[in-house]
């Protein structure tokens, strides 16, 4: 890293509508550095970097690059000074393939020029794929056909096609599988050696202190300050982030598990996950742990009725339950948040009431009218609840933050009076102090008797919040912890195929035996 620093935003401010999100906000990195960026929801992050990238324009302040002010007016500016950006929403092209959406702009041409070489396009898409160690993918197959983790490699690939000076990762690793972000890191690394600044933005402490050198802290469109990672440790980036110390990260839980509420049979749904034996008791947090592609999904979609079961039987308060869709799940009194709440979770072109009121309708109505007096008081007394930020149930929720939009999830179950809950990667792509907010809901529900199945790939989140915790292997249950009893090593050990003898002091019980 260089001492001069290479990017200057000098006084950046910003508003929308009369909100101001961005005050005379300074921010400096150098080349061949990783600059993480930090803070809450709504906490100015992505708006600033917007900004470097030309897709907005400050209403004050001044951008040098290698101490030359420049003009970025638009995406184009940007790339003309080898600024690129991965966003958390995807810029690809879904019906182009893997070669034209990484080339697109920069294909190759014959000497007629009016012809594109694909042979040769198709090779240098290989050759970028490859450089990143993402191989064996057909670069002929169009974006629309992969997965969604994938599809985020493709554009990590399209923006390192060019090698630019600066790198922009907005939230690279929320889709992410564990060897895929090694991937991603050691590509970070390599474009470090070569001279590029990344700028790094993530929720995941965790990741940011792996891969950062230094870590800026925004807070309500401000600077909190710029520390070097190394020197910092978590407490001290959360107390700069929410302006207070959390003591308690994970709510104290004031009630036991009671009497069995779901059990679960011998669930097999062919190709998913096979044999899977387990009880819920009302007023546990039942944990789930896997890696990707263990089933954890797929039975949580078996069990709300989303998708049919192969074999197996289904309890419910002990009588038996077989939902042949999501309609009769709900009414049977379980939910479920879904892992993506933009695609599976919300309608993102309807309003906090509409959204939140969708699966309680027959409640809010007298025949086929329905009660706007009645919708809106009790959508807005879930709203309060659950401090949902602005508390104004007409806002669209595509105009909210993620933090904010996963709320408005869980107050539509909340609203439904669910008995049990299905919770999949709820706190996935919020920040700290949303992430402590919801874990408050959670326990809280569980304290009033709700039975709650809580699948995370957060072992912290696991280990802080639940009863037990079952593991997950290739659509097998294959570990069952004790809350006492668990650790991460263990879940790991377990999730990954380690012998249970080498989990003996793990706490280790065969949930299949």
């Amino acid at each position: 890293m260089t001492d001069s620093p290479f990017l200057q935003m000098r006084g950046i401010s910003k508003s929308f509508d009369g909100t101001q999100a961005l005050r005379k906000v300074d921010f400096s990195a150098s080349r061949g550095e990783v600059h993480a960026i930090v803070g809450e929801n709504g906490a100015g992050k992505t708006t600033l970097m917007k900004i470097l990238a030309g897709a907005l324009r400050p209403d004050t302040g001044q951008i040098l690059l290698a101490g030359k002010p420049v003009e970025l007016n638009s995406p184009h500016d940007a790339f003309g000074v080898g600024i690129r950006t991965v966003y958390q929403e995807f810029s690809l092209i879904p019906h182009l393939t893997i070669t034209e959406n990484i080339l697109l702009g920069q294909m190759p041409v014959r000497k007629l020029k009016w012809w594109v070489d694909w042979t040769e396009a198709h090779r240098r898409a290989e050759e970028i794929l490859r450089e990143i160690g993402f191989t064996g993918i057909d670069v002929r197959v169009p974006v629309s056909r992969l997965s969604v983790s994938r599809q985020q490699m493709v554009e990590i690939a399209k923006a390192v096609a060019e090698r630019p000076s600066i790198l922009i990762l907005d939230e690279p690793s929320a889709v992410l599988s564990q060897e895929e972000l090694k991937l991603l890191f050691t590509l970070i690394g390599k474009l470090k050696q070569e001279g590029a600044l990344i700028i790094y933005i993530s929720h995941r402490l965790d990741e940011v202190f792996e891969v950062a050198d230094r870590i800026t802290v925004l807070r309500d469109g401000e600077v909190m300050g710029t520390v070097v990672a190394r020197e910092t440790d978590e407490a001290q980036l959360i107390r700069m982030m929410v302006g207070r110390t959390l003591e308690e990260f994970y709510p104290t839980r004031r009630a036991s598990p009671r009497h069995e509420i779901l059990a679960v049979r011998h669930l097999s749904r062919e190709g998913e996950f096979e044999d899977v034996s387990f009880s819920l008791a009302s007023g546990e947090i039942l944990g789930l742990f896997g890696l990707v592609g263990s089933g954890r999904t797929q039975l949580a979609r078996t069990l709300f009725g989303a998708d049919p079961l192969t074999s197996g039987e289904i309890y419910l308060d002990g009588a038996p339950f077989h939902p042949r869709s999501p309609r009769d799940a709900v009414a049977a009194g379980i939910a479920l948040v879904t892992e993506d709440r933009k695609r599976d979770g919300l309608v993102m072109t309807c309003s906090i009431l509409d959204n939140t009121s969708l699966p309680t309708m027959p409640r809010m109505s007298h025949g086929i009218f329905l009660d706007r007096q009645k919708q809106h008081s009790l959508v807005q007394s879930k709203v309060e609840e659950l401090n949902i930020r602005p508390p104004v149930v007409d806002r669209l929720v595509r105009t909210l933050s993620g933090g904010n939009q996963q709320k408005v999830v869980l107050a539509k179950w909340l609203l439904s009076e669910a008995r049990v809950l299905i919770l999949d990667e709820p706190t996935r792509g919020v920040d700290v102090a949303t992430k402590v907010e919801i874990y408050r809901i959670i326990g809280d529900l569980a304290d009033r008797g709700v039975g709650i199945l809580l699948i995370s790939s957060e072992l912290p989140e696991i280990l802080g919040m639940c009863d037990r915790a079952l593991v997950m292997r290739e659509g097998r249950l294959v570990g069952e912890f004790a809350r006492s009893e668990a650790s991460e090593e263990g879940l790991l050990a377990s999730a990954a195929g380690v012998m249970p003898a080498i989990l003996q002091t793990g706490g280790y019980t065969s949930a299949n035996r």
